[in-house]
């Protein structure tokens, strides 16, 4: 009893800081906290806390409290972004999934979470029905330009999982294309970006042009001009691709593919503009 008794005023800031349902590791628990191992095990045979994997627990939902569907990967990423302190944000095609432009993205059985930053080695071991695809900072570096709070409604319910409605650091929707480009031609489909670019009308063609400024990708711009002139949005004419340096000499990105004739890249053949398809050609 004296050493239940000695433990627990270090339950109740834990409990404060880690919502029902969210994740945290030993090496937290033992910095920001001070809890040792044996407490982290009094914790878990208590039930006020649950393990995950090795080294990551969870903090159990109340009793007939119904997570929300995306909680699998939802409750990982927020841990991480608001509890753990991680620099990562969701990005890419997961993140135009969020804004509401996944009507054309691939749809499997094992959902992939595109997550930008350093993660622990923990979060790709979670039992879950997603697959965390971790991706460096190489595209933008530490620029943190079109990295935003989401807003969300969140979900309805009981008050214990009101911190769902907690915003996800995720890539705007102008940062997110250039990310989900830059997966070309390996890890992600032309036509299938093709059709998300089509919905793509009420970009901000001022971050954009921030966006592709700051863009260390050579492919990625000139990618982004090659859709952007296919699609001919009304924010295209407010960018000046002279601005945007697009480097020097052709560059070879799909085999078999066609050079564009403007933007000197190798793209699939449907990709080149039809009127200059024979000087592409040669």
């Amino acid at each position: 009893m004296a050493m239940t008794h000695h433990k627990t005023p270090r339950l109740k800031p834990l409990l404060d800081k880690v919502p029902p349902g969210f994740l945290v590791d030993t090496a937290w628990l033992k910095r920001s906290e001070g809890i040792d191992p044996k407490s982290i095990h009094e914790y878990v045979t208590r039930g006020w806390l649950e393990r995950v994997v090795r080294g990551v627990y969870r903090r159990p939902l109340p009793r007939n409290v119904r997570e929300p569907d995306d909680a699998a990967w939802q409750a990982p990423l927020l841990s991480l972004q608001w509890i753990l302190g991680k620099n990562v944000h969701l990005g890419g095609e997961s993140a135009l999934d969020l804004a509401g432009y996944a009507h054309f993205l691939p749809l499997g059985s094992r959902r992939r979470v595109h997550v930008y930053g350093d993660v622990p080695s923990w979060l790709k071991r979670l039992p879950i029905k997603a697959e965390f695809v971790v991706h460096g900072r190489t595209l933008f570096g530490d620029d943190p330009t079109g990295i935003v709070d989401s807003s969300r409604d969140g979900q309805s319910g009981a008050q214990a999982v009101n911190v769902w409605r907690w915003p996800i650091k995720t890539s705007s929707p102008e940062r997110a294309i250039l990310e989900a480009l830059d997966e070309l031609p390996n890890d992600a489909s032309f036509h299938t970006l093709d059709k998300v670019f089509e919905g793509l009308t009420s970009l901000r063609p001022r971050l954009l042009t921030q966006l592709l400024v700051a863009c260390r990708s050579v492919k990625v711009r000139r990618l982004f001009f090659v859709f952007a002139d296919r699609h001919r949005h009304a924010w295209r004419k407010h960018i000046e691709a002279s601005e945007i340096d697009l480097g020097s000499g052709p560059r070879a990105l799909v085999r078999g593919g066609k050079l564009h004739p403007v933007y000197r890249i190798y793209v699939p053949a449907d990709f080149v503009p039809v009127s200059k398809a024979h000087d592409a050609n040669g």
